[in-house]
């Protein structure tokens, strides 16, 4: 008989398809899903990155499988639903962080910023959705931003898109939990991963956010694996729409 806690936390028999996987943020949460039980399926640009994600995956225990696509093309979202047409959890996690001033912001640079982070989820939201509230039951968790609820650090393009994904969240909940399909966002603070290498070589950047945080400290992917087990399994079956800060009070300090 499951325990208390494998009925609110298990995974095993679910399926977890993570975007932006083979690094920071995504890895982490795709690990603590697989380590959770879950079956992931690894979704990333570069092969050479998500075959390194992958046997790390392996060598913890979970069951894992890749698929490499460019989400800012639509082939490459197509590549993805033809080749894992189903899911049980959707976690949208890939993204370029264009931050340029607006004056200086080309059609170019908003083209690609709408098409990986906010086309790219609705598209694969449009797939999975529907067939995960078909069978009754499905999570999808869209990774937002201190964008998301705000503007600092030359938001730009990037800013735009990450407040639209609270937006989109929104209306897939509208639409699919109902029928037992949970959709939230999940907003970091400033969290040391390779698409914030940037800011990180700025002299004293890193130490100035740390101190704007609660915690003084910047987050760290590990610091995602709790939240990215509980907005997959049941226990969040009545956590809908919302957006969950894990930002070490980043957004309210």
């Amino acid at each position: 008989m499951p325990s208390y806690l494998e009925d609110l936390f298990s995974l095993a028999g679910r399926t977890a398809l993570v975007t932006g996987g083979s690094s920071g943020i995504g890895f982490a949460m795709a690990e603590a899903m697989g380590r959770a039980g879950a079956d992931v399926v690894l979704v990333a640009r570069r092969e050479k990155e998500l075959a390194s994600a992958a046997e790390q995956l392996v060598s913890a225990g979970v069951q894992v499988r890749t698929i490499s696509a460019d989400l800012a093309e639509r082939t490459g979202v197509d590549r993805v639903t033809n080749a894992a047409p189903d899911t049980d959890i959707l976690v949208n996690c890939a993204a370029n962080n264009i931050r340029r001033p607006m004056d200086t912001l080309t059609d170019a640079d908003w083209d690609v910023s709408v098409a990986l982070n906010l086309t790219a989820p609705f598209r694969l939201g449009q797939h999975y959705g529907p067939r995960m509230a078909a069978r009754g039951w499905g999570r999808i968790v869209n990774i937002g931003s201190q964008q998301t609820i705000a503007a600092f650090g030359d938001s730009g393009g990037y800013g735009v898109t990450k407040a639209g994904i609270a937006g989109l969240t929104r209306s897939q909940a509208e639409a699919w939990s109902p029928r037992g399909v949970c959709v939230n966002t999940l907003i970091p603070g400033f969290v040391v991963t390779p698409l914030t290498t940037p800011a990180m070589a700025i002299p004293g950047r890193a130490e100035e956010l740390a101190q704007r945080s609660m915690a003084k400290r910047n987050g760290l992917p590990p610091d995602f694996a709790g939240a990215a087990v509980f907005l997959a399994g049941g226990a969040s079956a009545y956590v809908t729409g919302q957006i969950l800060y894990v930002d070490g009070g980043f957004s309210v300090h």
